[in-house]
């Protein structure tokens, strides 16, 4: 590899750090049977994996609910643990892998999909 070439992907990781963290991402994340949440098909059984941005408490009709940002680099995906305050591990920063039922977008939550109740591993 030339000094150039490493010199241009240097600046361009500089001058375009979220899609150097995206490329990174996706690089990370990409695995046999996990599916990048940009082409997930919604309705469908899936397996995504990603890094949580937001972990937040959101009570639904007076039911906890435990909402986190699931991102890989390719898109975003809301997973919605209904009935949990907090669990443990489930932080902000934090790598997981979830499989389940991903949902249409949902005007609800700014039209991002949505996965609610999810099996998860943390990576």
């Amino acid at each position: 590899m030339s000094t150039t070439s490493r010199l241009r992907r240097t600046i361009n990781r500089w001058a375009n750090p979220d899609e150097a963290d995206a490329r990174d991402l996706r690089r990370t994340f990409s695995h046999d049977g996990v599916v990048c949440i940009g082409e997930a098909p919604s309705r469908e059984q899936v397996c995504l994996r990603g890094t949580l941005r937001t972990v937040t408490l959101r009570p639904r009709g007076g039911v906890p609910a435990l909402e986190a940002e699931l991102y890989d680099g390719t898109g975003t995906v809301t997973v919605i643990w209904l009935g949990r305050r907090q669990i443990a591990g489930i932080d902000p920063g934090r790598s997981l892998e979830v499989r389940g039922r991903l949902g249409n977008p949902d005007p609800a939550h700014d039209g991002v999909r949505v996965l609610y109740n999810p099996r998860y591993e943390l990576l």
